[in-house]
């Protein structure tokens, strides 16, 4: 991935810099207007003094004009140290606005992605989950393919080689897009964020047994309390629907099959493009385009041409409008999710990520007036607090694996 830095605060007991500049100066302005004074006397006592202590007065005018001299200097070297601190003040604070900044836009890319998503499916009654996708991936790869022309960004070349390495990830990409579509038609936003949990579950026993990988108590603590939060969220759900629930449990499934064979594939992948890398844009465009073929040939087999050649909503503009922001969207969380990664750390970006699920949650709630019970907002609140717990155990147990 992309290097990550740690985030930078200004430290609260710092000196201010402008207060400090308007002390130099107020000791400047009163020092010269002493100078002034003395100078203005003068006269008046040269010709009070006798001519064989001249030469004295005229040597310690000389040595008050060097002291004078020395301490200007000194306060100009002052002033310049008040510059460089204030220099490197301002740039804390621009780099901790620009990790603030970037983790507003992941939120609200993200947030944003699966609420129209789901007004997409439910609000306009949009029964081609899989054209959704296709469209989605298509205007992703326009983008991609668009900024690459424009010398904004770089890829790896599509090869044949690396096509063939990475068609098992994409038709579990494909899988994974196509399920999470079905689902959310059938189930409310809240409790498709609870649901999702349940793909940490499967990655973690996938983990255990591919790559023999061990975790603490603590992990596996929030992984038993997001199966307690699932549970109960599915039995107190009051638009309960065992469709989209069923969508909903193969798609933790195939997401977490996707992120196990991804690992497996990465290391392969890289050892067949041409820089020996292959960074996120260049997967945004190779899993886009490849998923275009996959998703045409499964909207013949499912037939949704006969859906699409009868359905109203394509001649409406404002449908057009909404799927293609929907597909903006779905490029903007890849773009803003590496923008997120590079301006704060790993630790950060899980966090951010666990808490982003609780205003998703609610704002589904909302906008789409779902019904729900006592139990079930329960439910819900322990499952996205069970995420939470679980983002933390999982970067202590990492921690203390590196250590």
């Amino acid at each position: 991935m992309n290097p990550r830095s740690l985030p930078v605060a200004a430290s609260l007991d710092a000196p201010d810099p402008v207060l400090e500049r308007v002390l130099i100066e107020d000791t400047n302005n009163s020092s010269q207007g002493g100078e002034r004074n003395f100078l203005a006397h003068q006269p008046i006592l040269l010709d009070q003094v006798s001519k064989s202590f001249r030469g004295e007065v005229v040597n310690r005018s000389f040595s008050m004009k060097a002291a004078n001299r020395n301490d200007e200097d000194l306060e100009n070297g002052m002033l310049e140290k008040d510059i460089e601190k204030s220099v490197r003040s301002n740039k804390v604070v621009t780099v901790h606005n620009k990790a603030l900044l970037s983790g507003v836009a992941y939120c609200i890319s993200s947030c944003s992605m699966i609420l129209v998503n789901k007004y997409i499916l439910s609000s306009y009654g949009f029964n081609g989950g899989i054209s959704l996708m296709v469209y989605q991936n298509f205007v992703s790869v326009v983008v991609v393919s668009s900024l690459r022309v424009f010398g904004i960004i770089s890829t790896e070349p599509l090869t044949w080689r690396l096509v063939r390495v990475w068609l098992p990830v994409n038709v579990i990409f494909v899988g994974m897009l196509i399920t999470s579509m079905f689902s959310l038609k059938y189930i409310n936003v809240a409790m498709v964020t609870v649901l999702k949990n349940v793909t940490n579950v499967i990655t973690a026993v996938g983990e255990m047994y591919l790559f023999n990988k061990t975790h603490d108590n603590k992990v596996w603590t929030a992984l038993f309390l997001m199966i307690i939060s699932a549970v109960t969220g599915g039995i107190t759900d009051l638009s309960f629907h065992a469709i989209g629930y069923t969508w909903q449990i193969i798609n933790c499934f195939l997401t977490a099959s996707y992120s196990l064979t991804l690992r497996r594939v990465m290391d392969t992948a890289k050892q067949v493009t041409k820089s020996g890398n292959l960074d996120e844009f260049s997967m945004v465009l190779l899993n886009n385009t490849l998923s275009l073929p996959l998703g045409i040939l499964l909207i013949l087999l499912f037939n949704e041409v006969d859906y699409l050649s009868r359905t109203p909503l394509l001649l409406l503009p404002t449908f057009w409008l909404v799927t293609t922001f929907s597909g903006l969207l779905g490029l903007a969380i890849s773009f803003t999710s590496m923008w997120f990664l590079h301006q704060t750390s790993a630790t950060t970006y899980s966090l951010v990520g666990s808490l982003n699920k609780i205003p998703l949650s609610v704002a589904g709630i909302f906008l789409f007036h779902v019904s729900t019970s006592l139990e079930n907002s329960a439910s819900i609140l322990f499952g996205l607090l069970a995420g939470v717990f679980f983002a933390r155990a999982k970067m202590q147990d990492k921690s203390q694996t590196r250590s």
